[in-house]
C-alpha cells in the first residue's frame, strides 16, 4: 500500500475536488493507497483570511474522512523573520513541518494545491510531486504565462505533467504527462479567429484588453485543466500498482532507471471518456 502526504493550501473547490476523488478511488479499491495526514499551511484562525469558508469546508472533509490534519500557519509563524529575511524564513518553518510530520511515515508526498514553496531540506528528504500546467518540454511558469507562450509561439499540443520537486522550483525531472493537440477539429477556427484580431491588433494588446476570455485560450485552458485530476490519479496509480518508483530524485520502472517521462495521455483520455 502506498502512504500519500498530502499538502493542500485549500483554497477553494479545486482542493476539495482532488481529494475527494482519489480518497472515492480508494474506497472503491481502485487505489491501493492510504493517506498518512493533510497538511495545510493555515489553521483557519487568521485574519484577514478571505477564504475561511472554503477552507473550514476542506478541512471538514479531511476530518470526515478520519484524515490526520495538520496545521501550522504561515501567517503567525515568526513574523518577526518573515519581515527580516523569508530564505531563512522559509527554512524554519520548513523545519517545523518536518518535526510534526517526522512520526506520521509516508512514501510519497502530493503537492495538491500547495501555495508554499517547499523548503530545500524537506524537499531533499522526502520525495513530493506536484503539478505543472504544460508537457515536459513546454513553458514554465503560471497556467496563464503557459497559455500566453504556447499562443505566441504558435504551438501544435499542450499537456500537463507531474514532477518531482526539487530545490530549483519547477525544474525537477518530469515524471508523467498527458499531451492533446491545439489544431485541428475544435481549434482551427479559435486561431483563425486570433489571426483575424491580429490584423488590428498586436498579442499584447489583445492580451491587456480580451485577456484570458480569448476564445482561443480559453479552450486551451479548458483542455488542460479538465485532464489534471486524472493526470494526478492517473500517476499515483503507476506508484500504487508498484510499476515505477523514485530513487535518488528519478523516475525507475522494474530497476531501471527511465529515460524521459511516463506517457498517460491514452489513459487520461480514457478517464475523460474522450
Amino acid at each position: 500500500m502506498l502512504r500519500l502526504g498530502w499538502f493542500s493550501t485549500g483554497r477553494g473547490p479545486g482542493s476539495r475536488n482532488l481529494l475527494r476523488e482519489v480518497m472515492d478511488k480508494k474506497q472503491s479499491g481502485a487505489l491501493d493507497i492510504d493517506f498518512s495526514f493533510v497538511f495545510c499551511n493555515w489553521d483557519n484562525n487568521e485574519e484577514p483570511n478571505p477564504r475561511k469558508e472554503q477552507r473550514a469546508q476542506f478541512f471538514d472533509m479531511v476530518n470526515n474522512y478520519d484524515i490526520p490534519l495538520i496545521t501550522i500557519s504561515w501567517k503567525t509563524f515568526r513574523p518577526d523573520l518573515w519581515d527580516s529575511d523569508q530564505e531563512k524564513w522559509r527554512d524554519e518553518y520548513g523545519k517545523e513541518i518536518r518535526k510534526r510530520i517526522a512520526d506520521k511515515g509516508f512514501d510519497l508526498g502530493i503537492l495538491a494545491g500547495y501555495m508554499l514553496w517547499v523548503d530545500d531540506e524537506t524537499c531533499s528528504k522526502y520525495d513530493f510531486m506536484n503539478l505543472h500546467p504544460a508537457l515536459p518540454t513546454g513553458p514554465k511558469g503560471t497556467w496563464q504565462e503557459v497559455i500566453w507562450t504556447l499562443i505566441r509561439e504558435r504551438a501544435d499540443s499542450q499537456g500537463a505533467m507531474m514532477h518531482i520537486v526539487t530545490p530549483d522550483w519547477d525544474r525537477g525531472a518530469a515524471l508523467t504527462y498527458c499531451e492533446f493537440p491545439i489544431r485541428g477539429k475544435g481549434y482551427d477556427e479559435l486561431w483563425a479567429d486570433l489571426d483575424e484580431r491580429l490584423k488590428n491588433s498586436t498579442l499584447e494588446e489583445i492580451k491587456s484588453t480580451v485577456g484570458i476570455e480569448l476564445p482561443l485560450f480559453k479552450k486551451i485552458r479548458e483542455d488542460g485543466a479538465k485532464r489534471e485530476l486524472p493526470l494526478i490519479v492517473e500517476t499515483i496509480r503507476q506508484f500504487a500498482d508498484g510499476n515505477v518508483e523514485i530513487r535518488d530524485k528519478r523516475l525507475y520502472e522494474n530497476g531501471k532507471q527511465l529515460e524521459g517521462p511516463y506517457d498517460l495521455s491514452s489513459q487520461v483520455d480514457r478517464a475523460l471518456g474522450e
